[in-house]
Parts: C-alpha cells; sequence; structure tokens
C-alpha cells in the first residue's frame, strides 16, 4: 500500500519510517515475547519522591495473585479519590512500569492528588480473555474492600488507560455499570481498542502507518479471543467494549485518538454512542497523527498539546464529578 507518511504531522515524519519496525515486531509471536522479556527489567521501578509500593493479591476468578503497583503523593493527610491506571500493550505487551507508563501515572498525581493501582494484567499469548480484564476488574473490586487500608474513598473512583489499557478501561467501566459493584466517577479510554470486528475504514486501511496497524490490530485481537474463537463463540462485550450497545447510566468519559490509525473509528463511533445518550464527553480528534504520538514523540507541539489536553481535562473532571 502506497505510504501514508505524507498526511502525517510535521514534526512526527522524522520518525514515521523507524516506528514503522514496532508493529511488524508486535504481529510476531517472537517479538511480542521478546518484547514481553524486556518489560520484565523495569519491574518493580520507582517514581521519585512519591509513596511506591507493590503488591500481590488474590484473584477472585481462579488466576493467580496479581502484580498491582500503588503510588500516591507522600505526606498525605485524609483520604483520597483512587485511579485505577491500566497500561497499553494490545491485550500482548507491557507492564505498568514500562515505557511511559510510570510518567503518566506521576502527572496524574502530581495535577491532581490521587492514589493510583496500576495492575501487571496478564497478557494474551498466554492467557487470553478473560485473564486481562478478571485483573483489572478485580484489582477495582480489591481496592474498593481495602478502602481504608489503602487511604481511599469506597465510591467514585476514576479509570484511565490507553490503547489496549483504554480498551479495558472502557470494558471494567460498563461492568461496572452493569453490576453497579463499584462507583466509577469518570472514565479515560484513551484511543481504545474495542472493536474486534476490524471492519471500519481505520482499522482496514491502516496498513502502511507506525507504531501500531491493521496487521498488529489483527495479531492483538486473535491472541486476545483465542479461548473464544476455539469455543466457536460470539464475542463477550466484555472482551470488544463496543459489541455494548446500551450507554445509558455511563460515567462521564475523556479520549482523544489520531486520524492515522486504526482505533480511529471506533473511537469516534463509541464517542457518538455516548453522546447520544447524554452522556458527558470530552474528546479531540488529532490530524496527521499516529498510534502512541504523544508517548512516542513527546517533544513535537501536537504531542505535547494532546498531553496538556489529557491532564487539563482530568483536572476538569476530578474538580466537577470527584471532589
Amino acid at each position: 500500500m502506497k505510504s501514508m507518511k505524507h498526511l502525517a504531522n510535521e514534526e512526527l515524519r522524522s520518525l514515521y519510517m523507524p516506528f514503522k519496525v514496532l508493529p511488524y515486531i508486535a504481529s510476531k509471536n517472537w517479538g511480542i515475547k521478546l518484547m514481553n522479556f524486556m518489560a520484565r527489567f523495569s519491574n518493580g521501578k520507582l517514581i521519585d519522591d512519591m509513596y511506591n509500593e507493590q503488591r500481590y493479591i488474590p484473584s477472585k476468578s481462579g488466576g493467580p495473585d496479581i502484580r498491582v503497583r500503588i503510588f500516591k503523593p507522600l505526606n498525605v493527610e485524609g483520604k483520597l479519590p483512587c485511579l485505577e491506571y491500566i497500561h497499553g500493550g494490545g491485550y500482548i505487551l507491557g507492564s505498568p512500569e514500562m515505557g511511559p507508563n510510570l510518567n503518566i501515572i506521576k502527572q496524574f498525581i502530581e495535577k491532581r492528588p490521587c492514589v493510583v493501582i496500576a495492575p501487571a494484567y496478564r497478557k494474551s499469548l498466554d492467557a487470553p480473555y478473560p485473564a486481562a480484564f478478571n485483573d483489572c476488574y478485580e484489582t477495582l473490586l480489591w481496592a474498593k474492600e481495602h478502602a481504608d487500608e489503602l487511604g481511599i474513598y469506597q465510591d467514585k473512583f476514576m479509570v484511565a488507560g490507553h490503547s489496549g489499557g483504554g480498551g479495558l478501561t472502557a470494558a471494567v467501566t460498563l461492568k461496572a455499570r452493569d453490576t453497579k459493584d463499584i462507583d466509577i466517577a469518570f472514565q479515560m479510554p484513551f484511543y481504545p481498542m474495542i472493536d474486534d470486528s476490524q471492519s471500519t475504514c481505520s482499522a482496514q486501511e491502516m496498513i502502511s502507518v507506525p507504531v501500531w496497524n491493521t496487521a498488529s490490530n489483527k495479531k492483538g485481537w486473535d491472541a486476545y479471543l483465542a479461548d473464544i474463537k476455539k469455543q466457536g463463540l460470539d464475542t463477550p462485550k466484555y472482551a470488544a467494549a463496543f459489541r455494548n450497545k446500551d450507554y445509558k447510566d455511563f460515567p462521564p468519559t475523556i479520549t482523544f485518538v489520531g486520524d492515522l490509525e486504526p482505533f480511529k473509528d471506533e473511537t469516534i463511533a463509541y464517542v457518538e454512542a455516548l453522546e447520544k445518550e447524554g452522556i458527558d464527553v470530552t474528546f479531540k480528534l488529532y490530524e496527521g497523527c499516529y498510534h502512541g504520538f504523544d508517548a512516542y514523540v513527546p517533544k513535537a507541539k501536537i504531542s505535547q498539546d494532546a498531553v496538556k489536553f489529557t491532564y487539563d481535562s482530568y483536572a476538569e473532571y476530578y474538580d466537577k464529578y470527584v471532589t
């Protein structure tokens, strides 16, 4: 397919070709295993000038104990709201400490005080759906049950994640809406991976874009839904949140997406479905931007705008829906 480099934001073009290797690696089992092996070296990494903790919490669904990172400001008096941050990686890659994740967490805490819990959920090559979803949802349940110990409120939780973490954010929020187990004040599924059908124009046409493209997207979904497909079952809505068709009583939502990535159309459709039900949504579409541009090219002006949008919107919703 003809290169789409000329459509990219000028400041993002210099790394367009180097970053095209990433989706190739992420579409191969050996590449996924290599990146997950490398991610282990960052396990336990700390955020300076903050309280850092690591725990292993019991699974409620028969899985192994879940490794959870806990971060909060130093010298806190009284309770704080809790934010679950779910890292990205297409359901197949990553950890809470890998890449930009600790910096993302730090900025949330610095912008508005909160306790962040970040689960190291299971990855799909080893444990397909519902493993990652269960790990993330059960981490929230655990936090609510241990609210006094963690120094958090038992309500007004916030959930955020990027990419595959955005998909898990939307799925966790959906189940919380359905069960009413957990009160979620607002959600932030940034450029979320939510539509397993991969039938939108952007999902099918982003063959030659960097970071995450049509091929790596297919690999991610095939791995995540492997057990579902083996059993010949329909995809559950908690596996792919866009399968849900009822958006009543959803919490307010913040998100953004670039227009040179597979998730563009599904993100826009998700936003429109929420807005149709009168849900408060703050959304921005970034022209000329490929997947993860805000993290991979942080010095670009458009990336800095996306970061500012993220934390300014978070602060606005925190002040409006949490305090």
